[in-house]
C-alpha cells in the first residue's frame, strides 16, 4: 500500500462515526424531586413493548448500541467526559507535563466514553477497567481498539496475577468519570486503584456535590474527605459544574477534581475500608 493510500485510509478511519438506530425512550411522569438520582428509570419501547430500566442498569443498557449515549448525552446533556478531560489537560499543561507521556488507568471505563475523550489528547496508553463484562463487550463493539487493554475485574479483590498485570503498565494517571458513588464503584475499589498510580502521578475524577457535605457519612464520601485532608493527594483543581440534567429537568451538580498523588492512601484509611 502506498504512503498516500495508507494516509488516506487512516484519515478516513478517523472520520468514521458510529451510526446507531434511534431508540424510543420514554421518561416517566413524576412529581419534581420525587426520585433520587440512583432511583431514576426510563422506558425503552421496542416492538410495541415497554421495558422499564433503571439508569444504573448499565449491563442491560449496554446491550443496545447507542442507547447509553442517546439517554445520557443527548437527552440528559451529560457534560462530564469533556469537562474532566479539559481540566486534566489544562492542569498538566500548567505543570508542563506532556499528555503524550501519560499512562492512564480509566476505572469504571464502561463503553469508553471518557476513554474516547482521553484519546483525543494523545495520551501514551489507555487501560480500561470495569467490573462488567457487558461494558467490555459494548466497548469492543462501539469503540474497537480504543483501549490498549481492557480488564474485567473487581478492584475490591484483585488477585496476584491481575495486580501484576496492572502494575506492569506503570500507570501514572487514574481517571474515574461518572462512575463513583451510588454503589457503582465502592470506596475500596477506588482506593486500590489510587494506590496503583505511581508517586507524582495524576488523579482525575468527578463526584456528586453532596458527597462533600458534612452530613454525608457514606464510605465513599468519607474516603474523599480523608483524601482532601491528607497528604496523599495534592489538589490542583476543584470545580463545581453541571454534570447533566435530571429526568425532570433540574441541573445535577458535580465536582470535578484533578490532583497529584503524593503517596499511597494511609494504612489506617485502607484498614477502615477493609472493615466497611
Amino acid at each position: 500500500m502506498s504512503n498516500i493510500h495508507q494516509g488516506f485510509c487512516l484519515n478516513f478511519q478517523k472520520e468514521i462515526k458510529m451510526v446507531y438506530q434511534m431508540h424510543n425512550i420514554k421518561l416517566p411522569v413524576t412529581d419534581p424531586h420525587q426520585l433520587g438520582q440512583d432511583e431514576a428509570f426510563f422506558y425503552l419501547v421496542e416492538n410495541e413493548n415497554e421495558v422499564c430500566l433503571r439508569f444504573h442498569d448499565y449491563g442491560e443498557i449496554y446491550k443496545h448500541p447507542g442507547l447509553y449515549e442517546q439517554l445520557f448525552y443527548q437527552r440528559l446533556k451529560c457534560a462530564s467526559p469533556k469537562k474532566v478531560g479539559d481540566i486534566l489537560t489544562k492542569v498538566l499543561r500548567d505543570n508542563r507535563i506532556e499528555m503524550t507521556e501519560l499512562r492512564v488507568l480509566d476505572l469504571g471505563a464502561g463503553n469508553g466514553m471518557f476513554g474516547e475523550q482521553l484519546q483525543t489528547t494523545g495520551v501514551a496508553r489507555i487501560v480500561g477497567a470495569d467490573i462488567s463484562e457487558e461494558a467490555r463487550l459494548a466497548c469492543e463493539r462501539d469503540r474497537p481498539g480504543l483501549y490498549d487493554a481492557y480488564y474485567v475485574c473487581d478492584f475490591c479483590n484483585l488477585d496476584t496475577i491481575m495486580q501484576k498485570q496492572l502494575v506492569a503498565w506503570q500507570i501514572d494517571c487514574l481517571s474515574c468519570v461518572a462512575a463513583l458513588g451510588f454503589g457503582d464503584i465502592p470506596a475500596k475499589a477506588f482506593a486500590n486503584a489510587f494506590n496503583l498510580v505511581a508517586p507524582s502521578g495524576w488523579i482525575a475524577f468527578n463526584i456528586k456535590e453532596s458527597f462533600l457535605l458534612e452530613s454525608d457519612t457514606s464510605d465513599f464520601s468519607s474516603l474523599i474527605k480523608s483524601l482532601l485532608l491528607s497528604d496523599a493527594l495534592e489538589i490542583h483543581h476543584l470545580e463545581r459544574y453541571r454534570h447533566r440534567i435530571s429526568i425532570d429537568g433540574r441541573p445535577l451538580f458535580y465536582y470535578a477534581l484533578v490532583g497529584k498523588k503524593e503517596s499511597d492512601i494511609p494504612g489506617n484509611i485502607m484498614a477502615r475500608l477493609d472493615h466497611a
